[in-house]
C-alpha cells in the first residue's frame, strides 16, 4: 500500500466541534474515508453498511445504543482463546491473509517529536461497526500475538491526532477482553457521539494516573497534552497492561480527545485521554449475555445484534451486563495503588 508520510505539522491539535463535524477533514481523514468508501463500493466488506438506527438510553449514564444486525450475523466468528498468553497460531485466520485491496495505506512518521512509533498498516475492518472503521496493524509478517506493545500504541495515538474529527477514536481489545483475532491489531473508528468520559474529572491516584468513574465502567486514566507526551504515555499504559496480565486480568484500551484529568475549566487545553480498563478475562461466549463486552461497550457505545434488544433494553439491564465483568471496588482501588507505585518508579 502507499505510504502516508506525516510529520508533527500534520497533527490536528484542535479538532472540529461536534456541531460542525464535516468542516475540516484532515489529509488523514480524506485518504482514509475515500479509501474506505471505495472498498465498500467494490464489495470488499462482509456486508454493506448503511446508516445505523441509534438512540440514547434514558438514564444518567446516557449509553448510546446502535442496531447492527449484519455485524452480528455475518462477521467472522471470534477465534477461541484459552488464556491471556495464547501464542500466535499461523493456522488460524490472521492478518497476513488480508487481500491487498483491503489495505488502505501505511502510516510512516518522519522527524520529531521523539523516537518514531511502529509504522502501521491501515486496513478496512471487513465487519465494520461504523463508517470508517479500520484496523491499525504493526507489520503482520512479524506474527505478534494480541498483546499490546508501546510502539504499536504510540503509532495508534499519533493516528488519533492526525484526524480532525472529534469522534475518531482508537482502541485495543486484549485476549480475554473481547479480542476476536490473536494477531496484534488496534481499531480506529469514527463515532458521531460525544461520550461523558471525554471531560468528566478523574480521581488522582498518582502524578500520571487517575481513576475515571464516568460512563458504564471505571477506567484508569492517562493523559497526553500533546504529541511529545504520546511515547511516554504509551510506555506507561503498556507497563500497566503488563501488570494486569501478570495478575490474571484482561484489559481494554481506548484513546479519545478530551480534557485534562481534572476536567474542563481546571486549566490546560484538551489533549488525548487514554483509558485502560481492567476486567475479569472471559474465554468463549458467556451463556445468557445480551451482548459481548469489549472496548465500545465499556466506553458507553452498545452495538446491538437484534431489533427487539435494541428497542427494549434499559440502562439498568445494559449496565448489569457490562459490570459483571468488572472488579469489585476494593480490588479495583488496590490495583490502582499498585499501578500508581509501578508508574512512579
Amino acid at each position: 500500500p502507499e505510504a502516508f508520510v506525516y510529520g508533527e505539522e500534520d497533527f490536528v491539535m484542535q479538532a472540529a466541534g461536534w456541531g460542525d463535524l464535516d468542516s475540516a477533514p484532515s489529509r488523514f481523514d480524506r485518504l482514509l474515508l475515500e479509501g474506505w468508501s471505495d472498498r465498500m463500493e467494490r464489495g470488499l466488506f462482509r456486508y454493506r453498511l448503511g446508516p445505523l438506527p441509534t438512540r440514547v438510553l434514558p438514564g444518567p449514564v446516557r449509553l448510546v445504543a446502535q442496531l447492527n444486525e449484519q455485524r452480528s450475523a455475518e462477521r467472522r466468528p471470534p477465534q477461541p482463546v484459552r488464556s491471556l498468553r495464547d501464542p500466535f497460531d499461523p493456522s488460524a485466520f490472521n492478518f497476513t491473509r488480508l487481500r491487498p485491496a483491503e489495505l488502505l495505506f501505511r502510516l510512516c512518521r518522519t522527524g520529531g517529536p521523539g523516537p518514531p512509533p511502529d509504522p502501521l498498516l491501515v486496513a478496512i475492518n471487513a465487519s465494520p461497526l461504523e463508517r470508517g472503521h479500520v484496523l491499525l496493524l504493526p507489520e503482520p509478517a512479524r506474527r505478534l500475538p494480541q498483546v499490546l506493545t508501546a510502539p504499536a500504541l504510540h503509532g495508534a495515538l499519533e493516528a488519533a491526532l492526525l484526524s480532525g474529527h472529534p469522534g475518531f477514536r482508537v482502541g485495543f481489545n486484549g485476549l480475554g477482553g473481547g479480542a476476536s483475532v490473536n494477531h496484534l491489531h488496534l481499531h480506529g473508528l469514527y463515532l458521531d457521539s460525544p461520550l461523558p468520559l471525554e471531560e468528566a474529572p478523574a480521581e488522582p491516584l498518582g502524578p500520571r494516573l487517575g481513576l475515571l468513574r464516568a460512563g458504564p465502567a471505571p477506567a484508569f486514566l492517562f493523559f497526553a497534552p500533546g504529541p511529545a507526551a504520546l511515547e511516554p504515555v504509551s510506555r506507561a499504559v503498556c507497563r500497566a497492561a503488563e501488570h494486569l496480565g501478570g495478575a490474571g486480568l484482561a484489559c481494554n484500551v481506548l484513546a479519545t480527545r478530551g480534557d485534562p484529568p481534572a476536567g474542563p475549566g481546571a486549566g490546560g487545553g484538551r489533549g488525548l485521554r487514554v483509558l485502560l480498563w481492567a476486567r475479569r478475562p472471559l474465554f468463549g461466549p458467556k451463556a445468557g449475555e445480551p451482548f459481548a463486552v469489549a472496548l465500545c461497550e465499556l466506553a458507553g457505545l452498545l452495538p446491538l445484534p437484534t431489533e427487539p434488544l435494541y428497542r427494549d433494553i434499559t440502562e439498568v439491564q445494559a449496565l448489569s451486563a457490562i459490570r459483571q465483568h468488572l472488579l469489585p471496588e476494593p480490588e479495583l482501588l488496590h490495583l490502582g495503588g499498585e499501578l500508581a507505585r509501578l508508574l512512579e518508579n
